[in-house]
């Protein structure tokens, strides 16, 4: 089946791995502009075009995919269905209209629609999460599902390792997916989603980065793995700086405290940098200090006695 896919991400770009490696190669991939990006903010493209380039996949990056330019140079590529997967651009009718558009969506709908749905469930402190591929309609992920599976969410699991099980999970769907249609017009089902299920993975802000001692360690630890390695969470330091925190872990044996503390507590003796919160004491076990590289967080204390 002759394809065009729609990706920005780095999650979308192993996607595009594994549907390029496939009978399903797209013909084209379509992409968001260049942006500024890193402390340097130097122009770089979005990781799903360096695969395509890589892959030696043409690609084309408009301010729009829903202008008439657009359309025609995705119709050029002559395409049997159009792949979407984090592409981070509504589309519109009339593109939604022509031709079939299959979604990779990471997670298992109705829940987590939306912007971060692998890092709101870690966030959620879910037991499970997976891949949904549904029809792309007008709605926000509300599309039918035609294929689903599933994956435990492990208590050591961290944003790096959970979505490199869900893009593995994806790129074999979605082969799948099109495989299935290829056999024939009505070999996918789709199920409409039930509404009553729905949950919204709103877009992460600068505030969900931020650790307040004042809330339950448990749900801290969960923050932590949510947000590494790639945007990370802080605690406010004494001084008002910040100690970026890439690892933490809620205290085994720690007694439980009897009120929060407003910054990181930093005891001399012990092997780690602490948080004290209202259930107990959260290790940091990984940070990165103002202007230097990411570090244990025992050597972290180990500078500090200098």
């Amino acid at each position: 089946m002759r394809t065009v896919y729609l990706g920005t991400s780095r999650f979308a770009g192993a996607v595009l791995r594994a549907l390029a490696g496939s009978p399903h190669r797209p013909a084209l991939v379509v992409s968001r502009p260049d942006r500024q990006q890193g402390r340097g903010r130097k122009l770089a493209p979005p990781a799903t075009v360096t695969v395509a380039r890589e892959l030696g996949i043409d690609v084309y990056q408009p301010e729009s995919v829903n202008t008439e330019e657009a359309r025609a140079r995705i119709a050029h590529a002559n395409a049997d269905a159009i792949c979407v997967c984090a592409f981070g651009a509504l589309i519109k009718e009339p593109l939604l209209s022509d031709q079939l558009i299959l979604n990779v969506h990471p997670s298992l709908l109705p829940r987590w629609r939306g912007a971060a749905p692998i890092e709101r469930a870690i966030l959620a402190g879910d037991e499970r999460t997976g891949v949904s591929i549904m029809e792309l309609t007008a709605g926000l992920d509300s599309g039918p599902v035609a294929l689903q599976e599933q994956t435990p969410i492990f208590p050591d699991d961290d944003y790096a390792t959970l979505s490199a099980r869900l893009e593995q999970i994806g790129g074999r769907l979605i082969v799948s997916a099109f495989d299935q249609q290829q056999a024939g017009t009505l070999a996918l089902t789709f199920t409409e989603q039930d509404e009553a299920g729905v949950t919204y993975a709103e877009k992460l802000t600068a505030e969900d980065r931020r650790l307040d001692p004042t809330q339950p360690a448990a749900g801290l630890a969960l923050r932590v793995r949510a947000l590494s390695p790639h945007i990370g969470a802080y605690v406010e330091l004494p001084d008002g700086t910040r100690l970026g925190v890439w690892q933490a872990a809620r205290a085994a044996t720690e007694a439980c405290a009897d009120e929060a503390a407003e910054s990181v507590q930093i005891d001399l003796n012990g092997t780690w940098p602490r948080l004290r919160t209202p259930d107990g004491v959260l290790e940091l076990r990984r940070v990165q200090p103002p202007g230097k590289q990411p570090m244990s967080g025992a050597d972290y204390l180990r500078g500090l006695k200098r």
